[in-house]
């Protein structure tokens, strides 16, 4: 009797240590590690305002990621970059759209990041030219970045990615905020505050066309000033993350000449905790589909130029993609 009773025992030890191992054998098979394990079932991509460009367009991506792997991806609208990033920062998103010179300056822990530098969040790719437009009206009497002086001017939210850039293009015209009336707004609400004569003028850092400037432009003769070579060279000089760009004429209705100005890089920004297995597919999904894209930003999307003017550490999944493609070393 008492090894009848033994044996039954054994056997409930046995059972117990084969049920506590496979409970044990689920930890990071669950996408939190780099190493692999399961795909989410769903995932949050963040994006930016809705008249802005990131938010057409991460709607498209965000189909075709749900598509292609069967991830379930939502398009968010946001505060865009420097929120963007936090929220990956506090794992609230998984995927988002961020300025490329906002990203480095998180990780850095300068500018919107001072004091706060990040250290989980890794690139996906890049994605194509973010143009800064100074816009105005025909009307205004603004000619260049010096006629500013004085005027009611959006300049983005603190620590934004159009911030930063409006504070960095005053700079080296000899300017600083001071020298305005800033307003913090978004893209809508600054052309808004345009055509309803509230504001004068206002930094737009998007993707061209963007739509808050084509919506002012049905309702209002609209002017993109221009920035003067040697400005723009002493800007690149000073900060590498830019290049120079042109705003091609017709872009925007009545715009009759190109405009000569600088653009910094959009890119997809990842938390780490994804695995590496869902990220590669995840950026396979994008850069293989990108022909598929209708956004007018969809044809500066490929794998060549995803390793383009990235200022972070690519996700493990990204870099394998992108080395299986042949484009990264």
């Amino acid at each position: 009797m008492k090894k009848s009773k033994l044996f039954l025992f054994s056997i409930l030890l046995t059972a117990m240590a084969l049920f506590l191992a496979a409970c044990g054998g689920n930890d990071g098979a669950d996408g939190d590690s780099n190493e692999g394990g399961d795909s989410p079932s769903a995932i949050s991509m963040l994006t930016g305002g809705t008249s802005g460009t990131y938010y057409p367009l991460g709607g498209e991506m965000a189909k075709i990621i749900s598509d292609e792997t069967g991830i379930q991806t939502d398009a968010l609208s946001s505060n865009a970059s420097a929120d963007n990033v936090i929220s990956l920062q506090n794992e609230e998103a998984e995927l988002a759209f961020v300025q490329t010179d906002v990203v480095a300056f998180a990780e850095q822990g300068i500018n919107a990041f001072d004091g706060n530098p990040v250290d989980n969040v890794l690139a996906i790719g890049s994605l194509y030219p973010e143009t800064i437009q100074i816009v105005t009206t025909q009307d205004s009497g603004i000619e260049s970045v010096e006629d500013l002086a004085g005027k009611t001017v959006s300049v983005g939210a603190p620590g934004s990615g159009t911030y930063v850039n409006a504070e960095q293009l005053l700079e080296v015209h000899g300017m600083t905020m001071d020298d305005i009336d800033a307003q913090h707004l978004d893209f809508g609400e600054s052309t808004g505050g345009i055509q309803d004569g509230n504001i004068d003028a206002a930094f737009i850092t998007a993707g061209t066309p963007t739509g808050a400037v084509e919506g002012l432009g049905a309702t209002a003769d609209i002017k993109i000033v221009a920035i003067e070579q040697d400005k723009i060279d002493a800007l690149i000089e000073e900060y590498p993350y830019y290049a120079q760009d042109t705003i091609a004429a017709g872009t925007y209705a009545g715009q009759e000449q190109d405009i000569a100005t600088v653009a910094v890089g959009a890119m997809l920004a990842v938390t780490e905790s994804l695995s590496e297995d869902t990220v590669y597919e995840i950026t396979k999904a994008i850069y293989d589909n990108a022909e598929s894209i209708t956004h007018a930003k969809g044809e500066f999307i490929s794998p060549e130029a995803g390793v383009e003017g990235i200022g972070i550490d690519f996700h493990p999944g990204a870099e394998k993609y992108f080395k299986e493609a042949g484009v990264l070393e």
